[in-house]
């Protein structure tokens, strides 16, 4: 419409003097006096453009909902962290996992396809361990008790050390994992705050503090060891594990 209006003025004042100025200010006279009807012209158009940008917006923004397939596929893993937590690694089976989350056994093995790596998912285990070389160096005992402490008893504890721990005794797949974690997860951490050398040893002792702990605690459930608080846990183990993660003089 626009570029017709343009041709017409243009053809109405070719040749004449201060046809530039004619020309422009024709155009501006008759666009002036159409531009409702451009404006309706352009109105639906813009108003699908926009439609469509804010269905596309929404879409993006919106969070996807889990599939079928993820529902089945946590559902699984939920029912194997507690039976394995409450169980150990022999004591629970794909066919236990799989009435538990009431479901076919194959579809067990469809998503998982072992036992093994059935367990390796539902046990996964991240100390998420403070870094001790940064902390006040005769704190570093209290420090890891109360990291303890969170792990099986704070807000996001999980079921991970529990699947290992009670699992480890009798099944050498799981005592594996446990070793890995203290490989790769307790050592590095301890030898951050002494002689790299001795990092073995003390990580060590560490973990054995903290694992014996942790059976008496929540695994046997020794009433004089469940009855601790926090405040006589970190009391009373905390020096030991200062002494321990530090070196036997403590320095």
């Amino acid at each position: 419409m626009i570029d017709r209006l343009a041709q017409h003025d243009g053809q109405r004042h070719a040749g004449r003097p201060g046809a530039d100025y004619q020309d422009f200010r024709s155009f501006g006279q008759h666009f002036s006096l159409h531009l409702p009807t451009i404006v309706d012209f352009l109105a639906e158009p813009i108003a699908f453009v926009n439609g469509r940008w804010h269905m596309s917006f929404m879409t993006e923004n919106q969070p996807k909902k889990p599939s079928k397939s993820d529902r089945t596929r946590a559902q699984i893993l939920e029912a194997a962290r507690l039976l394995f937590a409450e169980h150990g690694y022999d004591g629970a089976s794909i066919r236990d996992v799989a009435a538990h989350a009431s479901i076919d056994p194959a579809m067990v093995i469809r998503y998982f396809r072992s036992k093994d790596e059935l367990f390796a998912r539902a046990a996964v285990v991240d100390l998420q361990l403070p870094a001790l070389r940064v902390i006040d160096r005769n704190a570093i005992g209290e420090t890891l008790v109360r990291r303890f402490l969170e792990i099986w008893e704070g807000p996001a504890s999980g079921p991970g050390m529990a699947i290992l721990l009670r699992s480890a005794t009798s099944n050498e797949f799981a005592a594996e994992k446990l070793r890995d974690v203290f490989g790769n997860q307790v050592r590095p951490v301890v030898a951050a705050v002494s002689d790299p050398a001795d990092a073995g040893r003390r990580a060590g002792l560490v973990s054995s503090q903290l694992l014996g702990l942790a059976m008496c605690r929540y695994l046997l459930r020794l009433p004089p060891v469940v009855a601790l608080s926090h405040d006589e846990i970190i009391q009373k183990v905390g020096p030991t594990l200062q002494r321990y993660a530090v070196g036997e003089d403590g320095s």
